[in-house]
C-alpha cells in the first residue's frame, strides 16, 4: 500500500502511518506529517485550526478536533475494536485522507489545465 496523493506521498512518517499500527499520528506529535494532516484537513473540511497548533505543526487539541469530526462525518471507525470514532490518525484515517487529497488534487488540476488550454500561451488570446 502506498500514499499517492502530492501531499502525502513522499512523508515516510505518513507512509508508515499507513502499514504500521505504532506510527499512528496522535496528540502530541509534532513535524511536517502533522502539518500535512493539518493542511488536509482544513482543505477537504474547512477545519479550524489554533494557529499556535499549526505554526508548530503540533498535534494540539485542535488538530485532535478537527480529525474526529473527519472521522465522524465519514464514519471511520475500525470495527474491530471501537464502536465510535476516536481523534487518532491511524491506517483507515490516513488512507481516506490521502485518497479525498488525490481526488481534489486531480479534479484541480484538470480544471487548471482546461482553462489554460483555451488561451494562447504567446499571446493570450482564446483559441
Amino acid at each position: 500500500m502506498h500514499l499517492f496523493s502530492r501531499l502525502f506521498r513522499n512523508d515516510p512518517r505518513l507512509q508508515a502511518c499507513l502499514t504500521s499500527d505504532p506510527a499512528h499520528i496522535t496528540p502530541g506529535c509534532v513535524g511536517d506529517s502533522v502539518g500535512k494532516i493539518q493542511t488536509a484537513l482544513a482543505c477537504l473540511d474547512g477545519a479550524q485550526i489554533v494557529a499556535l497548533e499549526l505554526e508548530a505543526k503540533r498535534y494540539g487539541p485542535s488538530t485532535a478536533a478537527a480529525v474526529l469530526a473527519y472521522k465522524q462525518k465519514r464514519n471511520i471507525i475500525n470495527r474491530a475494536y471501537q464502536t465510535r470514532a476516536d481523534n487518532i490518525v491511524g491506517k483507515m484515517t490516513i488512507a481516506a485522507l490521502d485518497k479525498e487529497i488525490a481526488q481534489r488534487e486531480r479534479k484541480t488540476r484538470i480544471m487548471i489545465e482546461s482553462v489554460c488550454c483555451r488561451f494562447d500561451q504567446k499571446t493570450g488570446a482564446p483559441v
